[in-house]
């Protein structure tokens, strides 16, 4: 019987509580976890099949996990499950960042996926490679840290991003915001901004990746209410090449007790 539930998310520690209301049958405890990479490895081995929920639109497709010694590489299980994936993205491949909660027999967890095939693949699915699910402290291929678009999605999958957000300095405020045009999650976008960010603002914009970020000491922010923080980033637009670009981006709060917000301005976006 298909899987239909709407939740409501409360946290407790390290513990996310989801409150169901569902229309159908479903086995699942509802208690979803926030688990490191460490415990999560030996919880979905190799070879082994698990399901994955996508948290913005709650459309869920199997997997089998093939690799991956500092994440999962996975792939869709079948056909059908490869066009459920594609689907959540647009029906177009993207290695933007989703939330999404991966399901293990009636247990759930919190993680990030991204929705580009590639490297080597070996189930007849339609789907060329795998792709990579994270987990909080997964790193990349390329580096020892865990990728910063990554570990917001783990958050926002876990329903405790709001409290991550408020507890950022402005530097890390920044570099989210920037994640957030990165991925296109409106929702960290519009939490962090003064004003509400249309879609339409970003409709352009294929990939934005940060260059280089002003790093500002704690002694010029901690008792105050505004700053400016300079960042270069390349930009890069449908059918164009990259635009390198320098922004001032001005944060502000109501109080030293408030979280940083950004100021929008007509030339940021």
């Amino acid at each position: 019987m298909p899987l239909l539930v709407s939740l409501t998310i409360t946290t407790v520690g390290a513990n996310v509580h989801a409150t169901a209301n569902k229309d159908g049958y479903s086995p699942i405890s509802f208690d979803l976890q926030l688990l490191s990479w460490e415990q999560m490895n030996p919880i979905i081995p190799k070879f082994s099949v698990f399901t994955i929920i996508d948290v913005e639109s709650g459309k869920h497709f199997q997997v089998q996990r093939r690799a991956g010694s500092q994440h999962a590489d996975v792939q869709p299980l079948n056909k059908k499950e490869t066009q459920i994936m594609k689907d959540i993205y647009q029906g177009r491949w993207s290695w933007k960042r989703r939330a999404i909660i991966v399901m293990v027999e009636d247990k759930w967890f919190a993680a990030s996926m991204h929705g580009m095939p590639h490297g080597a693949g070996a189930l007849d699915n339609q789907f060329p490679g795998h792709f990579c699910v994270h987990f909080l402290g997964s790193t990349t291929h390329k580096t020892d840290k865990m990728d910063f678009s990554h570990k917001l999605m783990v958050y926002k999958a876990a329903g405790i991003l709001k409290e991550y957000l408020d507890q950022q300095n402005p530097n890390d405020v920044v570099q989210s915001f920037v994640a957030g045009m990165k991925e296109q999650d409106f929702f960290i976008l519009n939490y962090l901004a003064t004003e509400h960010i249309e879609k339409k603002r970003l409709a352009a914009i294929e990939n934005i990746k940060l260059v280089s970020i002003e790093d500002k000491k704690p002694e010029q922010y901690q008792n105050g209410t505004e700053i400016d923080i300079e960042v270069v980033w390349n930009v890069y637009k449908k059918n164009t090449p990259p635009i390198k670009e320098r922004k001032i981006i001005h944060l502000m709060r109501a109080s030293s007790l408030e979280p940083w917000k950004v100021l929008m301005k007509e030339d940021l976006l």
